[in-house]
């Protein structure tokens, strides 16, 4: 009896670190997040939002599961051209960096790993990673408007 209990007990100790270490190092608030096309079609994605200079640094890193749907809200504290690497970053990411206004301004593939610098062209306030190839097949581009939660505004 004692060793059933011991090993139901490590089991969920093992289930719980394994899903908290996919979530990632931070525990992070997370929103849906409209983006609409011009055309009008809506696309949602279930963002993690990383407001603190430590949650961005930290960002995607050590995760080899990223679903569709889902990705980081980057939030920054005023407009200014970013940069962003894919340093210990295992999945393939684009990024959308996104005006104050919610304007998609521009979005790049980036490579697992890579530690090569993926700037803005321009000031924005925000960036959105999702798994690669997300923002292509839904058909998402650069004039498209994103929908920022009210207290990331």
């Amino acid at each position: 009896m004692k060793k059933n209990f011991f090993l139901f007990f490590s089991l969920v100790a093992m289930i719980s670190f394994s899903c908290s270490a996919e979530r990632g190092k931070f525990r992070l608030p997370v929103e849906n997040i409209s983006i609409t096309r011009s055309d009008g079609t809506a696309f949602e994605v279930r963002a993690e939002i990383a407001v603190k200079q430590e949650e961005r640094n930290y960002g995607f890193m050590n995760r080899k599961n990223i679903p569709a749907g889902t990705g980081m809200l980057f939030v920054f504290e005023n407009e200014q051209q970013l940069s962003f690497w894919m340093k210990n970053t295992p999945h393939p990411l684009s990024i959308a960096y996104i005006t104050k206004s919610g304007t998609v301004r521009d979005i790049f593939d980036m490579k697992p790993y890579s530690l090569s610098p993926i700037l803005s062209t321009g000031s924005v306030k925000y960036a959105l990673e999702v798994p690669q190839g997300w923002f292509k097949a839904c058909g998402i581009k650069p004039g498209d408007r994103v929908e920022i939660p009210g207290k990331y505004r």
